[in-house]
């Protein structure tokens, strides 16, 4: 392994509010340097990190490695000094590119369009040199570029992920609005749940919450359903090792368990409940996923504790009224269904929340898609709060 491959610098990117989760999934991969930042985590690691990283991230999106950072004026400047980049390091003519742009500045306003100047630079050295150029394939290049302008600093980075980790490959069949996957596995660890006790989604929808439960708990990487990332399409500075990636990848398929938990869904919708059983077969986890047709008001706990998280609908397509009902109705369920057990809801409705009518012990925020919202933690006490608190393994055995 070349010596510039064995300290990099890394950059994985996630979803407000789950950075702390994400920092915590790479201590465990053993990345270095850690720190978080909005919307990403920065780090430290070799190229076996890197494929760890695509691999077994639950809350990442993208995984990237910055290899230019310099200041920028206006767009003849940017081109100018992407143009004297030597891009023979990453790339040949012969092989075909992307380039994603986000912008948090005030000098340029369209992403699209510095793309596209950064893509004119990087083929025109080409062209001067071979007079030829390399292609644009925006669904798999030999090279993903990412493009961070923030004030006047622009970064270059390679993404190694190629599509975005959050497509994990097993949603086919999904309802009108789908929870991110990422987002998904970020609640379950969030709730802290122990993998031991029951999981119960009973709003399920088409299944994402329940599927990355199981995931979870089965201790199958996210990655094992991708067929691709992109650092397996790179042959230049930092190549491709299969031998280390299969490696990787076989030590990550030995630890999967089959001791498993109950993970249990409810779908009133016999349409969406369909669906998502279909996702739940496509994963590969109907051993461990089971959903039933059926209202939440009639879902029966199987143990006396467990965690519950439910994804309702938010109100974009619903009267005043009937979200506030729902919103008690769930609230209602919690305390007559699932005493006991940790309860949590995520929403953007903040009168949703008010109509649950039980006061929160965590108020975490966290944007779904471009929603801001927050992941409302119930603690659905057996006795008295006051009680609890005096018996510290009340929770654990009611009975006592």
């Amino acid at each position: 392994m070349n010596e510039d491959q064995q300290d990099l610098s890394l950059l994985a990117k996630t979803i407000y509010g789950l950075e702390e989760v994400l920092a915590a999934e790479l201590r465990g991969l053993g990345a270095r340097d850690i720190e978080t930042h909005n919307r990403a985590v920065s780090f430290k690691g070799d190229l076996g990190v890197v494929y760890k990283c695509n691999l077994y991230l639950r809350t990442a999106l993208r995984v990237l490695i910055p290899v230019e950072k310099f200041e920028v004026s206006d767009e003849h400047d940017l081109y100018n000094k992407v143009k004297a980049i030597d891009w023979e390091q990453y790339m040949a003519v012969e092989d075909t590119l992307a380039i994603d742009t986000v912008l948090n500045t005030p000098i340029f306003t369209h992403s699209q369009y510095i793309s596209q100047k950064t893509k004119d630079a990087i083929v025109d050295q080409f062209r001067d040199k071979y007079d030829l150029r390399p292609s644009v394939d925006f669904d798999k290049p030999t090279v993903r570029l990412h493009l961070h302008i923030y004030n006047n600093v622009c970064t270059i980075a390679l993404d190694s992920s190629g599509e975005s980790l959050h497509k994990r490959g097993y949603r086919d069949k999904t309802n009108l609005a789908p929870i991110n996957e990422v987002l998904a596995a970020g609640l379950v660890l969030l709730s802290g749940w122990n993998k031991r006790s029951p999981f119960i989604d009973p709003m399920c929808g088409s299944g994402t919450i329940l599927i990355e439960a199981a995931l979870i708990a089965a201790n199958i990487p996210p990655g094992y359903y991708k067929e691709e990332f992109g650092f397996m399409r790179w042959h230049k500075r930092f190549g491709f090792d299969p031998e280390l990636w299969q490696k990787i990848y076989d030590a990550a398929i030995s630890k999967i368990v089959s001791d498993t938990p109950p993970v249990l869904g409810g779908e009133l919708s016999h349409h969406v409940a369909r669906k998502a059983k279909e996702n739940v077969k496509r994963a590969k986890v109907e051993d461990i996923v089971h959903i039933r047709e059926c209202d939440m008001r009639e879902f029966d706990a199987p143990a006396a504790t467990g965690v519950v998280i439910v994804n309702p609908p938010y109100g974009e397509r619903m009267d005043k009224d009937n979200i506030t009902e729902l919103y008690k109705q769930i609230g209602d369920t919690f305390k007559q269904r699932f005493l006991g057990y940790d309860c949590w809801i995520i929403s953007s409705n903040p009168e949703g929340f008010k109509s649950v009518g039980l006061r929160p012990s965590r108020k975490i925020p966290v944007f779904n898609g471009q929603l801001e919202c927050r992941f409302m933690k119930y603690e659905m006490y057996r006795g008295t709060k006051k009680l609890h608190k005096l018996n510290p393994d009340q929770k654990e055995n009611p009975s006592q």
